[in-house]
């Protein structure tokens, strides 16, 4: 399902008029969230939870170094993998100012837990998911429908040829191998912002951060493991944490409309139209780290995780009043949706503007 942009009629934006019933009516839900005390921080939980992996890092370091060199350390790999994934979870909440009331404190925790425990750049991602938040699946502006190995906009696989035509046609089928890079690329777009791109905020205490993961830790694991044993420990550690980024992250948007840039759309409708919720219980939560209500987390991104479950019945009834489609589904349904959408757009096959949703803006 995807929205026509050459045929969505201009919608202002809720700042800019009030009278608009979407904008209204989210102004009015924001108002419900915030006196039902959902947007309060949940310093207790936060702590809780960074216990834990603190815990688990503990384990895994005690055997890193008792196990010697035994092929067992290759689940502790995966186990790290886990671990960092995880972290990653939690940096990305405190970016969002989830943790902390002080926005400072937010800031600094998720730049060292990300740079220093997870080897992504806090700057990096800022700027990156900002952009996403602002515009999901916009062309051109959202950087994670940008063509790369993938290709999500069906306009750009004609030119793939050769190697890269070849993956293009198949992507759908070799996403999930593709994944097992994940983890490198992630790593190494962390060290293209740290030292390329300007305005990066405490450049210096990032470069000194990330240096010590990506290089202080390879490093320790190859003298205690030796090179085999250790680049094998590395390597699986890399494919984990970049499949369990890539099958947490992907679900909740690819397949879902594309919008042209020339779009005007409330912001309610523009971030529920383009997002997935996956349906599950508790435990789908914890390994999604709270993404997989990606609705609410759009239209609430300073909202606690933990609170998203919540906010949900809220959201889901206020769609329903204004006719907008909010779609969830299951975690392995919505796989077959990506890997599915993958191949038609490789194929030439899918068209992002065709959606059924598009015929309420067609001039009769």
């Amino acid at each position: 399902m995807s929205i026509d942009p050459g045929s969505a009629t201009s919608t202002v934006s809720p700042s800019r008029s009030p009278r608009n019933p979407s904008a209204a009516s989210f102004l009015e839900l924001s108002r419900q969230v915030k006196d039902d005390g959902l947007m309060n921080r949940r310093l207790g939980w936060y702590a809780g939870r960074a216990g834990l992996l603190v815990a688990g890092f503990a384990t895994a370091g005690v055997l890193l170094f008792t196990l010697g060199r035994s092929p067992w350390q290759l689940a502790v790999a995966v186990f790290v993998g886990v671990l960092l994934t995880q972290t990653a979870f939690l940096g990305h909440d405190a970016a969002h100012h989830q943790v902390f009331a002080s926005g400072r404190r937010n800031e600094w925790f998720s730049r060292i837990v990300g740079n220093l425990v997870v080897g992504l750049s806090h700057g990096w991602w800022s700027r990156k998911h900002s952009k996403h938040h602002a515009h999901p699946n916009t062309i051109g502006k959202d950087g994670d429908i940008a063509t790369g190995a993938l290709v999500f906009d069906p306009a750009d696989a004609p030119a793939r040829t050769g190697l890269l035509g070849w993956i293009t046609r198949r992507q759908g089928w070799l996403f999930f191998p593709m994944l097992t890079l994940e983890g490198l690329n992630l790593h190494v777009g962390a060290v293209r912002t740290i030292v390329g791109q300007r305005g990066v905020k405490h450049r210096a205490t990032e470069a000194a951060l990330i240096c010590v993961r990506l290089l202080g830790f390879p490093a320790l694991v190859i003298v205690l493991l030796g090179p085999a044993l250790g680049l094998a420990f590395l390597a699986i550690q890399l494919a984990t944490f970049g499949v369990y980024m890539g099958a947490s992250f992907a679900p909740n948007h690819k397949g879902m409309p594309l919008l042209g840039k020339e779009v005007t759309m409330d912001f309610l409708r523009r971030q529920v139209l383009t997002s997935r919720n996956i349906r599950g219980g508790r435990w789908l939560t914890w390994g999604m780290g709270g993404l997989n209500f990606q609705i609410e987390h759009h239209l609430f991104p300073r909202m606690p995780s933990m609170n998203l479950r919540r906010a949900q019945p809220t959201v889901r009834r206020l769609c329903a009043e204004l006719d907008i489609p909010y779609t969830e589904t299951g975690l392995a349904a919505a796989y077959g949706i990506v890997v599915g959408y993958l191949n038609r757009v490789g194929l030439g096959y899918a068209d992002p503007f065709d959606c059924p949703f598009a015929a309420q803006y067609r001039p009769v």
